[in-house]
């Protein structure tokens, strides 16, 4: 395959989901024999970087903005001496997004652009008056090299319509690894696990609700909701958990690589109560290991009802309650049966192997032309 490279703001933060499957797609195409440089403009010393990539220090402005003139550079470099035939930008809002869009225009390279989540109604809503000013003057004008879309679901694919976007969409899922030598940790409790960040977005609040009208029904259950918090909205949690006299709820921190499998495969079942979502790795995380899921339809797992692995409910408390309520209430056997039917769905449709060859296929049909694929969305 000719020369890909790939952009992204950063692969070192691990508690986005983003930056963990963008390097893990790489790796396995990589290991598929195909020539991929991923570059990202968040280099943090000591932080392990595959060999495939290039990382470079942010330069002078706001933090959120990310700007990298050394990145920018090294594209048009790149570039100006033919080595670049595609470029995949992942992401946007920041200039390391806006970068990729320079650089195809200026050299006629193709651009193939994944939004992951940021064309959500939700997620556009939530934007700041920098966003506001980014979009028409920095970030629109960069997707107009824009020869093909990639979405991880079909509500993405329709977000991207909505926009008024109308150039072919991929529609790939992400992909997952399936975590080997776990076992679950005996417990006095039951538990329903939360396992993200803490951000207003996630529905946190409509999940302590939630759990106000279950807890005394389900003394043997406990709720744990675990992630970095964001934008200081564990304090606001905690007083929800003093107003409605919750006694057995634990707040904690992130946690990262085994403490995280691990935090998994003690869970008898997962919740995600999101307002939006573009994918939802925790969702594909917790039935990985085997964990049954209750998510709201702010996020694309309807699979979850179709392949009996769990429950896909409205975006209300009342709904998540209900949801939460029907599955605490099946006897363990029965649980652990949905658990292996979504841990079988992650093995069938969600393994590395086939999301990467998914990926070379779009590649290939861009720079080649030739059959469309299945998986793409002329409509």
């Amino acid at each position: 395959m000719n020369k890909i490279y790939a952009t992204i703001h950063s692969i070192a933060d691990e508690a986005k989901g983003t930056s963990y499957v963008i390097r893990r797609l790489y790796e396995e195409m990589v290991n598929q024999g195909h020539q991929i440089t991923l570059v990202d403009a968040d280099y943090q010393a000591g932080i392990s970087c595959p060999q495939f990539s290039q990382s470079f220090a942010a330069g002078l402005g706001p933090a959120k903005l990310g700007r990298s003139p050394l990145m920018a550079n090294y594209l048009n470099r790149q570039a100006k001496a033919g080595e670049i035939k595609l470029l995949h930008n992942h992401g946007l809002w920041m200039m390391p997004n806006v970068y990729p869009g320079w650089v195809a225009r200026k050299y006629n390279i193709p651009l193939i652009t994944s939004p992951h989540g940021t064309f959500a109604k939700a997620a556009w809503e939530s934007g700041s008056k920098i966003k506001r000013l980014f979009w028409p003057l920095l970030q629109r004008p960069a997707l107009m090299p824009t020869v093909c879309f990639h979405a991880t679901a079909e509500s993405e694919y329709l977000d991207i319509r909505r926009m008024g976007y109308t150039q072919p969409v991929a529609i790939i899922p992400n992909g997952i690894d399936i975590p080997q030598g776990f076992s679950k940790q005996p417990s006095a409790l039951k538990t329903v696990l939360f396992l993200g960040r803490i951000h207003p977005i996630k529905g946190l609040d409509m999940l302590l609700d939630a759990w106000s009208h279950l807890e005394s029904d389900f003394p043997d259950w406990q709720l744990k909701i675990i992630g970095p918090d964001n934008v200081g909205h564990l304090a606001d949690l905690q007083a929800l958990q003093r107003k409605f006299n919750l006694q057995r709820v634990i707040l904690g921190s992130a946690v990262y690589e085994q403490q995280k499998w691990q935090e998994y495969h003690n869970a008898d079942l997962f919740v995600l109560p999101s307002y939006s979502e573009n994918f939802a790795m925790s969702v594909a995380e917790a039935l990985a290991c085997g964990v049954p899921a209750v998510v709201s339809k702010g996020a694309p797992w309807q699979e979850l009802e179709t392949h009996n692995a769990g429950l896909w409910v409205g975006i209300d408390s009342l709904s998540l309650g209900i949801g939460l309520r029907a599955l605490m209430q099946k006897p363990a056997a029965e649980l652990a049966q949905m658990g292996q039917n979504g841990k079988q769905l992650m093995c069938d449709r969600y393994s590395w192997q086939k999301v990467a060859c998914m990926m070379a296929e779009l590649y290939s049909w861009v720079l080649n032309g030739g059959s469309t694929p299945e998986f793409v969305r002329l409509d």
